[in-house]
């Protein structure tokens, strides 16, 4: 390197030291939402199972939801239409920005031949000003 472009780039170093901005990593600010599926396990489809999606705002959305059992035992195309109710909602929020950060699933059972399966989904995404 010659000795005029060598003293230019060391100004330019020494400037970027002396004169340069420090930079302040700006925060990012997140909104949140929050998808509660409670499905009944209660013979004979007795049980009323929902999907609850809480937003900012304390704004609620209840879907209904199909309960697991019928008459017979287990309803597996209500467990199947369960889970394409759940999948199509998480898909939207998805398309909407949001991400799933979080899933907590729990089951609560009062005797043997009844109970509730709940799975909590908390979504974030970046708050727009």
């Amino acid at each position: 390197m010659n000795m005029k472009v060598s003293v230019f780039v060391l100004f330019l170093l020494l400037s970027q030291v002396s004169f340069g901005q420090e930079r302040v990593a700006t925060p990012v600010l997140y909104e949140f939402s929050q998808v509660t599926t409670i499905e009944s396990v209660v013979p004979g489809g007795l049980g009323r199972s929902r999907m609850i999606t809480s937003g900012k705002d304390g704004a609620m959305e209840e879907v209904k939801l199909e309960n697991f059992f019928s008459f017979v035992g287990i309803n597996f195309e209500n467990v199947r239409n369960n889970d394409k109710t759940i999948t199509d909602k998480i898909t939207r929020m998805y398309e909407e920005g949001w991400e799933l950060i979080n899933t907590a699933s729990g089951v609560y059972s009062a005797d043997k031949s009844t109970g509730i399966f709940i799975t909590r989904y908390l979504f974030r995404r970046v708050k727009v000003s």
